[in-house]
């Protein structure tokens, strides 16, 4: 193998597992830290300029970080928990101070260029936040009072509270934004017309996808349309629902729906499924939690008939299935041949997935979609046919979730930026990073490198009785400031990375014996394959890199599993020479701004010297 390139910004990032696993790539440990250190609105400020909404994200986030987490390979079986990154994000929003004085400030002047953004949810916010504060001229549509899109109207409150929306909102529209709530936009030719250089749809995912059953129409009165139903509760048109609820789906609209019902009077609700329990799009927690509210999910059931008695709905009939594979390796659902099941019910929640619709959008203005009906959307830039048209969140892949829309937001606000300053939009920036020693002295460090072993920390909950008394209260109530010490104490540090200089080192293998992981191996040189089975143990994670050094006064190399690295930093204690060093890692992408557009050439000197 060659020497590993660390000078490639991909390398050590993708060490720091969390980070390379959210969208918006926020430097997770750098908070954590912070977290730990008491200093909550530092670590908040480091959040907003990544993820933009740090009190909405720390209470709603799908978490892709928490699965990547490090904690989770290295703990024993007993463990195997990641840190609560989601929930310590919350911490900081809790914690910080009045943060308003250190956001960045409007311009004084505007740059001249107009931008349109049609819909006010996350992706929309994050395009106006990015390009608002470098003097453009943003202006955001949404048929909705308020801002916040989807953030306010299918997420309830009882998981978000209201204020959280507006506070996070108001910092972005502070920035000197134009919001024309309750200002639907129902043509974008006309919009087009109305001069702005670009125009940004984030106008997500409106429709929920219905089921044309047996019965379907004649208890219409008493079906529901999950996020519809759900946007009707946020803003109070819907305050009850019946005794008997079946929610139809197994996604995070249906665990939103199935706990709402609970709290609108549905005493026996009933979550049932065509899949099995694991498979169920929702996440882990959101089916945790919503067991522990009483909701029953009954799987492996397909929804065949709506039942009528004297013209109203009594209840469902479902087929049992089950899970197989067909000739070509697909997952199929096949009937058992056992009897239907009826299951009786009042009401209805059809939670079965959500669908884009653009009828405002019309087929010749340049604007190019498949036969899904989905707009033709460059995934690098968000660009679409039409170029001054870009499209970000749920409207230009499909439904997804905040932290995705948040990284689609930043990446189309890039691609505007260039494109209205008449640069290629594929030439992306190169992010910024940075490797800085951690060494203070010969064997102190200016991080915390002991190794906890603590389990994770449970995050409080209201009472049951009196959280499904009240729809707008909140459940969770977060962590205090100990319990995120000690949650904070979890975090491996992983963004504090082990460097090593091989023309340093004397092969004394002090390293290789210290190591708590055996990561550490000293081999004669081989192909990736073979060589990952001649380590001193096996690095079997074939999505994570080895660190392979230059070759050593004996032919052999260094390799370092860096899958299991505890970033402990006992090898570079050990070593007698200096050749490991723990510098830490941070890496920030590329953002709209001067910095994100192509160098600009100098100006003849005797332009300079006349002042031109």
């Amino acid at each position: 193998m060659r020497p590993t390139d660390v000078v490639n910004p991909d390398y050590f990032h993708q060490v720091v597992d969390c980070q390379w696993a959210c969208p918006a790539h926020t430097p997770v440990p750098e908070y954590i830290r912070l977290i730990a250190a008491g200093r909550y609105s530092d670590a908040y400020l480091i959040n907003w300029e990544s993820n933009v909404f740090p009190g909405v994200l720390g209470r709603t986030c799908d978490r892709p970080c928490e699965p990547a987490c490090r904690r989770a390979r290295v703990e024993d079986e007993l463990g195997k928990q990641p840190v609560a990154i989601c929930r310590l994000k919350r911490v900081a929003a809790d914690y910080k101070d009045d943060i308003r004085d250190r956001l960045p400030q409007p311009p004084a002047e505007k740059n001249g260029k107009r931008i349109a953004c049609v819909g006010a949810g996350p992706a929309s916010l994050t395009v106006a936040r990015d390009l608002a504060q470098h003097g453009y001229q943003v202006t955001v549509f949404d048929a909705e009072a308020k801002a916040g899109g989807f953030i306010r109207s299918q997420i309830p409150k009882f998981r978000l509270p209201e204020e959280v929306i507006d506070e996070e909102t108001g910092y972005i529209l502070d920035l000197g934004v134009e919001f024309r709530g309750g200002q639907r936009i129902d043509s974008l030719k006309s919009l087009l017309a109305q001069g702005y250089h670009a125009v940004f749809v984030g106008c997500g995912a409106p429709r929920g996808r219905d089921l044309a059953l047996p019965g379907r129409a004649e208890a219409g009165a008493n079906i529901h349309i999950g996020i519809d139903w759900l946007a009707a509760v946020s803003f109070g048109h819907v305050q009850r629902i019946g005794k008997r609820v079946i929610v139809l789906g197994g996604g995070n609209t249906a665990m939103d729906c199935c706990r709402s019902a609970k709290r609108l009077g549905g005493e026996q609700v009933t979550v049932i499924v065509r899949s099995g329990f694991g498979e169920m799009k929702a996440s882990p927690w959101e089916k945790e939690d919503a067991q522990h509210e009483g909701v029953v999910i009954l799987n492996f059931m397909a929804p065949k008939a709506f039942v009528l008695e004297q013209g109203k709905l009594c209840g469902m009939l479902f087929e049992m299935v089950a899970a197989g594979i067909d000739a070509a390796g697909r997952r199929t659902l096949n009937a058992t041949g056992a009897p239907d099941q009826f299951v009786p019910c009042d009401d209805v929640l059809v939670a079965v997935g959500q669908e884009n619709s653009f009828p405002w959008i019309e087929r010749d203005i340049g604007i190019a979609f498949d036969q899904a009906g989905m707009p033709s959307v460059d995934p690098l830039t968000f660009q679409a046919s039409a170029a001054q048209v870009f499209f970000g969140g749920d409207a230009a892949f499909g439904p997804k979730n905040i932290i995705t829309a948040v990284a689609h937001g930043h990446a189309a606000a890039v691609s505007i930026d260039k494109f209205c300053h008449g640069e290629d939009v594929r030439k992306r920036p190169p992010p910024m990073v940075h490797l800085m020693s951690q060494k203070m002295g010969i064997h102190e460090w200016s991080f915390d490198n002991a190794v906890s072993n603590d389990k994770r920390v449970k995050v409080p909950l209201r009472d049951v009785s009196a959280a499904l008394k009240n729809i707008r209260v909140e459940v969770e109530l977060g962590f205090d400031p100990a319990l995120a010490l000690k949650e904070a104490g979890r975090c491996l540090n992983c963004d504090v990375q082990t460097v090593f200089s091989a023309s340093l080192c004397i092969e004394c293998d002090a390293c290789l014996d210290i190591c708590p992981m055996d990561s550490i191996s000293f081999v004669d040189n081989g192909e990736e394959g073979a060589l990952r089975t001649r380590l001193k143990a096996p690095a079997l994670n074939l999505a994570q890199q080895l660190y392979v050094s230059d070759g050593l006064k004996t032919g052999r190399v260094m390799v370092k599993d860096e899958d299991v690295c505890l970033h402990c930093s006992l090898c570079a204690e050990r070593c007698p020479t200096g050749a490991w060093d723990m510098q830490k890692f941070f890496f920030s992408p590329g953002r709209a701004g001067a910095g994100c557009r192509d160098p600009q050439p100098a100006a003849p000197a005797h332009l300079i010297e006349q002042g031109a």
